[in-house]
């Protein structure tokens, strides 16, 4: 698709309700007047392929031009998608048996897929669990996850209703990782890309519920990046509504700083994952770190591009684009 194609699509869905409400928020917070901050959207727009999320995310109103170009806006993030990806190929990432099963070495837990289950396959599968999640069989951002408690789970017909296509045993993560948040299993979200250039980790974040049973950042959660030298987090956490922490609201928790435990595993397991399907090159995959090690919640063959561009991780102004650039012509 081509720059002008995307951006006169984005302009016939934009949600200009939405936008106009993003810009009353950024007159707020910048005191720059409201009707400024709406064109200069639509110039991000026009200019960057930048989306009002976008513009708030990067704050992309204090950038300079040049800083400007260095953001992964919605439409850079679809172009590499579309460069990177086979689309014949991403179903082995959208559908979540299928991944489970593709992937079943490094998910290591149990799971029913429910499509084609009876009450009485389900009543055997839950038979001395404790509990379990269940997700939609396809779709993102966290929508639609629930967790059931033990002994509580409902007949396959109500989850079935319900829009639940998959149950999975729940990960029990470190014990490093509960103590940030114990609401929601933590996850480090591991960025690679198999490019013409080199090959390797784009970038890594953990992801940090905030009393959510999720730890997406469209859920309530928040992302700090990761040091792909040391495992370590370098800046704070980061939310979507612009909130910047350097320790947890709920726990204390302080966030620059912290080690991911079994860094050199979960690193070492990202990078032989990203070769199992060599059609879908640019992936984001999604790790729990488990007092036995990392395991994979899943992997993304449309990576959201929120997580790595949060104005609080680049007080410089000088996004992430750059370091795909290391990797792919673009």
């Amino acid at each position: 698709m081509s720059k002008i194609g995307y951006i006169l699509r984005r302009l016939l869905r934009m949600d200009y309700g939405a936008m106009l409400r993003t810009a009353r928020m950024l007159h707020k917070k910048t005191g720059k007047a409201t009707l400024w901050l709406l064109f200069d959207m639509v110039r991000c727009a026009r200019k960057y392929g930048a989306g009002y999320v976008d513009y708030k995310i990067a704050e992309m109103y204090r950038l300079t031009p040049e800083q400007r170009e260095t953001q992964i806006t919605r439409e850079a993030s679809n172009r590499i998608v579309a460069k990177m990806n086979d689309k014949a190929y991403w179903h082995h990432f959208d559908d979540k048996a299928e991944f489970n099963t593709l992937f079943a070495g490094q998910v290591r837990r149990g799971w029913i897929d429910l499509r084609g289950a009876t009450e009485e396959a389900l009543a055997q599968w839950a038979e001395g669990r404790g509990d379990v999640i269940g997700k939609p069989m396809e779709g993102s951002s966290g929508n639609g996850i629930v967790k059931y408690k033990r002994g509580e789970l409902p007949s396959l017909e109500a989850l079935r209703l319900a829009g639940i296509g998959l149950l999975e045993d729940c990960v029990r993560q470190h014990e490093a990782l509960d103590a940030l948040c114990p609401t929601s299993v933590n996850t480090v979200r591991v960025a690679t890309l198999l490019g013409d250039k080199k090959q390797g980790i784009v970038y890594a974040s953990l992801r940090v519920g905030n009393g959510n049973v999720v730890d997406n950042v469209d859920q309530g959660g928040m992302a700090a990046p990761v040091a792909l030298a040391t495992g370590v987090l370098t800046a704070v956490g980061a939310d979507k509504q612009g909130n910047r922490y350097e320790t947890h609201p709920m726990t204390g928790a302080r966030i620059p700083g912290f080690g991911i435990p079994y860094w050199a595993e979960t690193v070492d397991m990202c990078l032989r994952a990203m070769h199992v399907v060599p059609q879908v090159r640019f992936v984001a995959w999604d790790v729990a770190v488990t007092p036995d090690g990392p395991v994979l919640i899943e992997g993304n063959s449309f990576p959201s591009h929120a997580v790595p561009q949060f104005a609080a991780h680049y007080p410089d102004g000088i996004g992430i684009l750059p370091r795909f650039r290391e990797f792919i012509d673009f």
